[in-house]
């Protein structure tokens, strides 16, 4: 692996982010949770577009909290543009598309989120920038009107990537009032302290987005972005950054298989008392820290899996579709590795893969077979390594049921 942490080069989805003029292990070490940074000549229009927006707030039957609202930093509430769905839909929430008009007529921007989960292509490649990048991502859309402003300078507590789509932006980028923020500490944190900073300080980047511009704003940089001559509309593509304190958190978790540092305190023990605190402190930091260094990786490894490997979904599967290839698997059937998907597979009697949520045991002699299956490439069922044709048919089976692999062409 680089020096960076990234993973081995073959990242469309962080080489599109980045643009193609900085190599991708310079963005690890240079920027990424560090520096902004601007970069021109991308196209984003096969991701999304106006009319995708219009497709989705008028036909696809959204609901909140797919869907907000905003003016200068203040949100609508959703009851101004959502409304029941009508005859034979008990839905009381869905998306007025004649009321998001007027707001949107009247200077409200339109904040379509969650992209990542309704809109195909922006489905796909949050599949694959969350493989490329290695943190779990989210998208939405915004969609300013001409010489609007729909939120005033603030902080995110994640990364973003902005990929504008159409019309023309001004950002403007400052440096942290907070650094790295965690996601228990938003802007409002520090609000005074943000207006401040936004007001008097230089920015770090005052520049205008054009479609295929991209921006990378790493999680406490204050940004605030305002609408030139026409709609404006880009994609904030968020990773949510994992960090060191996940770990400090996961090893405190632990502590709760120590039994010492379950037992009780003293009966009327007040807690927010320095000289009663001072009674048990350090008797507990003690315990904790000797818990602390006795927890090994293989202690940690599981439920970090368990904590961050459901972070986003991997790709899309047809449940029909799927269905009838299981019912129809054959030797000459062609099976991938299901895109996106987080695993880990252990040698051993017997062999396991790791997944986000269970763990699958098999035979050792099905290594060799799984080791082919794991490995990105294409394979046939007859050709799988290690098994007679039997057993090939009944793991690929397995593996198929449990949504591991897939017949589409990833």
């Amino acid at each position: 692996m680089p020096e960076s942490g990234l993973p081995p080069d073959g990242r469309p989805a962080l080489r599109r982010c980045v643009g193609s003029e900085l190599d991708l292990a310079e963005f690890g070490r240079s920027y990424w949770g560090s520096r902004a940074l601007l970069s021109h000549g991308g196209d984003y229009g096969d991701l999304f577009s106006l009319q995708a927006a219009d497709e989705l707030l008028s036909r696809r039957g959204l609901r909140t909290p797919f869907l907000r609202l905003a003016k200068n930093g203040t949100v609508v509430g959703d009851s101004q543009f959502t409304g029941p769905a009508g005859v034979g839909a008990e839905i009381g929430d869905q998306v007025r598309d004649d009321k998001v008009a007027a707001l949107f007529a009247s200077g409200h921007t339109v904040v379509l989120q969650a992209l990542h989960r309704t809109w195909p292509a922006l489905v796909d490649f949050a599949t694959q920038l969350s493989s490329d990048a290695g943190h779990p991502v989210q998208i939405n859309a915004y969609i300013t009107p001409a010489e609007s402003q729909g939120f005033s300078a603030h902080y995110d507590v994640h990364d973003v990537f902005v990929l504008q789509v159409a019309g023309e932006k001004h950002w403007t980028v400052h440096e942290p009032v907070h650094v790295d923020p965690l996601r228990n500490q938003p802007w409002t944190d520090h609000s005074e302290a943000v207006a401040a900073a936004a007001r008097d300080r230089a920015p770090v980047i005052d520049d205008v987005l054009r479609p295929g511009d991209a921006l990378y704003v790493p999680r406490g940089f204050l940004h605030s972005a305002k609408a030139l001559g026409g709609v404006s509309a880009h994609l904030t593509v968020g990773l949510h950054t994992m960090t060191r304190y996940l770990l400090v958190q996961e090893l405190a978790a632990l502590a709760a298989d120590e039994p010492s540092l379950r037992t009780a305190l003293p009966l009327g023990f007040d807690p927010g008392d320095p000289a009663q605190l001072s009674l048990v402190l350090d008797e507990v930091a003690s315990l904790l820290i000797k818990k602390i260094e006795q927890t090994t990786p293989d202690d940690l490894a599981p439920r970090l899996r368990r904590r961050t490997w459901s972070g986003n979904r991997p790709a899309p599967l047809a449940p029909l579709a799927h269905a009838a290839a299981i019912a129809s698997l054959s030797a000459e059937t062609i099976v991938h590795l299901r895109a996106g998907l987080r695993f880990q597979l252990v040698d051993g009697n017997p062999v396991r893969l790791l997944l986000p949520d269970r763990t699958i045991s098999l035979p050792a002699a099905t290594y060799p077979a799984l080791s082919s299956l794991t490995d990105g490439a294409s394979t046939r069922v007859g050709d799988l390594p290690g098994l007679d044709a039997s057993d090939q048919l009944v793991l690929t089976r397995r593996l198929l049921t449990e949504a591991v692999l897939t017949t589409e062409p990833q």
